[in-house]
């Protein structure tokens, strides 16, 4: 009895002890806690570092503030440091980006966190030992595992840049490389049309004359500038890294050797026709065996265009038009349809297809400076007299200005365009001598527009 009594109460003082010795910590890690964020928001990231580890080792799963500040913490540590000391900094903040998934899952994608440590493997790759077949492998692992998580620009071009430089050491195929190129540019299409749909509410606002809510304004801004990153930094980079290992004198005998093998692959038949096409290859009979293959197979919107590029023929823009059904889809189609047109100086018909595309996608500005740039081009067979040509420099010019009010990333090169334009106009000494200020004058040809002649 005086046994047991004895064992009771010592597993009740053990209880109480680990109670107090768990409040004990509690209370450290709020101290130590408060601490650490206030350095780590000031940028003091050496002060900082003593008690976040504190709160780190004690409290791992107290507050997820431990991996935001101490990602900042461990960089700042890597950075200004060497040798021993850098590459100790550099291996725990691999072992903390494990940790941040491992005590906060639900904040940390898988493809997140392994491509934060690809990133970081590519950066210090040296210094940890690695080699460009490893680190690819990092970033492969993600994209295999955890595609829809895989939206870090840099990752992405990295993990295409490890690919061709693969390639030029022999360990990836021309196909492989290839492929890679396609699924970066497909996971960067996906990115870039969910911000687009985003956008396109703001625009729709901002048509109907409702004014941006601060947040919402900073929101556009800030899809403005993902998209831009995406479509003017990361996929002009990835064309340049490919460079001449995408000519047509290397892609052709690739498709061809590889046709019969996938003639019935939709997927690789799209990508061979897409890759040809934008690389200059359509006057091959190989582009039209691809597309006419694609075409009879799975009968689409692209393979209809590319069809109506090879043949001109209006039934394929009427194809088009009835298979895509996607409306940021469509709107490529149209824009892409009217980029024909234009080259070919069907204005009239160009314009028609950048007006569709502006209905479907109304924050993309660069249907307006398109337009913009055909007024300009018809000025001098548009109006009836020197100053009424002149005058459609004017209309150009306001066409201009739209692109840069519905198109945040366009706005400096809309200014820029619309000054330029402006000074092609009648100036102020014109209109006076004229003494038309205040009229509107009807602007002939196709353009078929009218445009006031501002007071003087």
């Amino acid at each position: 009895m005086k046994t047991r009594i004895t064992i009771l109460f010592l597993a009740l003082m053990m209880s109480v002890n680990l109670g107090f010795a768990q409040d004990d910590n509690q209370e450290e890690c709020m101290n130590n806690l408060s601490l650490f964020d206030g350095y780590a928001k000031s940028k003091k990231y050496d002060d900082a570092y003593g008690p976040w580890k504190i709160v780190r080792e004690k409290c791992p799963k107290f507050n997820r503030a431990i991996y935001v500040h101490g990602e900042k913490i461990l960089k700042h540590k890597i950075e200004n440091s060497t040798g021993a000391d850098q590459l100790a900094y550099i291996e725990d903040l691999m072992l903390l980006y494990d940790q941040s998934r491992e005590h906060f899952a639900s904040k940390y994608d898988f493809a997140e966190v392994t491509v934060d440590k690809a990133n970081l493997a590519k950066k210090y790759e040296k210094e940890l030992g690695k080699t460009d077949e490893q680190v690819y492998n990092m970033f492969n692992e993600a994209y295999t595992k955890d595609a829809k998580n895989f939206t870090d620009a840099k990752g992405l071009y990295s993990y295409f840049s490890l690919a061709v430089d693969l390639y030029d050491s022999g360990k990836l195929s021309a196909q492989q490389m290839f492929d890679k190129y396609d699924d970066v540019n497909e996971i960067i299409e996906g990115i870039t049309e969910s911000f687009t749909k985003k956008l396109n509410t703001y625009a729709e606002k901002e048509e109907a004359g409702e004014p941006l809510s601060k947040k919402d304004a900073q929101r556009k801004s800030s899809y403005e500038s993902y998209i831009d990153a995406f479509e003017t930094k990361i996929l002009p980079s990835m064309d340049q890294k490919l460079g001449k290992r995408a000519t047509c004198e290397v892609l052709i005998p690739l498709y061809q050797k590889d046709f019969e093998e996938n003639k019935n692959n939709g997927v690789w038949l799209q990508r061979a026709m897409n890759r040809m096409y934008a690389k200059g290859c359509k006057e091959d009979p190989l582009f039209l065996k691809l597309v006419q293959q694609k075409n009879t197979i799975e009968p689409s919107a692209d393979t209809a265009y590319y069809l109506y590029v090879l043949t001109g023929e209006q039934k394929y823009i009427d194809q088009t038009i009835k298979l895509s059904t996607d409306p940021l889809k469509k709107a490529k189609l149209y824009k892409g349809l009217a980029q024909e047109l234009k080259s070919k100086g069907s204005y009239g018909k160009a314009r028609q297809y950048y007006f569709e595309a502006l209905k479907l996608n109304p924050s993309d500005g660069s249907p307006h400076l398109a337009i913009a740039t055909m007024y300009a081009k018809s000025a001098n067979n548009c109006g009836d007299s020197n100053f009424n040509k002149r005058a459609v420099f004017w209309l150009a010019a306001n066409e201009a200005e739209k692109a840069g009010r519905v198109d945040g990333r366009l706005r400096s090169a809309a200014a820029k365009t619309a000054t330029s334009y402006r000074a092609s106009a009648p100036s102020k000494a014109d209109i006076f001598q004229a003494g038309n200020a205040g009229q509107t004058i009807k602007i002939g040809c196709w353009i078929g527009r009218s445009v006031t002649v501002p007071n003087i």
